[in-house]
């Protein structure tokens, strides 16, 4: 389609004006940022993979009945979504103790977690997106209380989709986060889940060997990046069991 105006460019996305009022085009970068942006590299292919799978999880909380942005696919990089106003929230759904909570609480990474836990941190690349308490949430009128049982409610439904879907091809969902918009529609207004749900915002570890399959390779300097998306991809059939080298993935309808 004709590139549009921009209206926004983060580190993994870029957002375009949408061809009808209320929508937005979300275009997949290959950009792979770590550690607030200290670590940058670029992929080969990961914005198409990233697009592709956040299609699948998008279209499968749709079958499900939990609302969010997604439209339809355009292409290899870019989806038509809703245009929502975002909540200044991560909400981090935790199964398994790992990254920074692990290190804050002195756990063992992979440690089961009593329940699925929800952290909500502040969305401020300056600040490091501090974690951040339900009191703070209210106080500074982020969003209301009613919103927060709302978005914990959508969360741990969430947690609920990804975790069957990703045990079904052998992988464990230790943690992931979304970022949840109000959409408007006239005067009515409900939260519905925006941004991505991919690699780059899950912990993905492999059941048996605890091989990760997630943006802590790049991280960690693990391996290939692109492979362990390939990798996701292909279990979950967003790509052809025969697909080319990693890195430069196809798509199929």
């Amino acid at each position: 389609m004709a590139r549009r105006k921009k209206i926004y460019e983060g580190k993994a996305k870029t957002m375009y004006e949408g061809p009808e009022p209320g929508t937005l085009v979300q275009y997949f970068k290959d950009d792979a940022t770590a550690f607030n942006a200290e670590k940058k590299d670029v992929i080969e292919g990961k914005g198409v993979l990233n697009n592709r799978l956040s299609e699948f999880f998008m279209q499968g909380l749709t079958q499900i009945g939990v609302p969010n942005h997604f439209i339809k696919r355009l292409n290899m990089r870019e989806q038509l979504i809703r245009a929502v106003e975002i909540i200044p929230l991560e909400v981090i759904v935790r199964n398994y103790a790992a990254g920074t909570l692990a290190k804050r609480l002195g756990l063992e990474e992979g440690t089961v977690l009593p329940r699925p836990i929800v952290e909500f941190s502040y969305k401020n690349d300056d600040l490091g997106d501090p974690l951040v308490t339900e009191e703070y949430i209210i106080a500074f009128g982020w969003a209301s209380q009613q919103d927060l049982d709302d978005i914990i409610a959508l969360a741990l439904r969430v947690n609920d989709f990804l975790s069957g879907v990703m045990y079904g091809v052998g992988i464990k969902l230790v943690d992931f986060k979304i970022e949840v918009g109000r959409h408007y529609e006239g005067d009515f207004q409900r939260l519905i889940v925006a941004d991505e749900i991919s690699p780059d915002s899950c912990r993905l570890w492999d059941i048996e060997t605890g091989q990760k399959l997630d943006k802590d390779v790049f991280r960690r300097d693990l391996g290939s990046l692109a492979d362990a998306y390939t990798e996701v991809a292909n279990r979950l059939g967003v790509l052809p069991q025969n697909s080319p080298q990693p890195g430069k993935p196809q798509l199929i309808n």
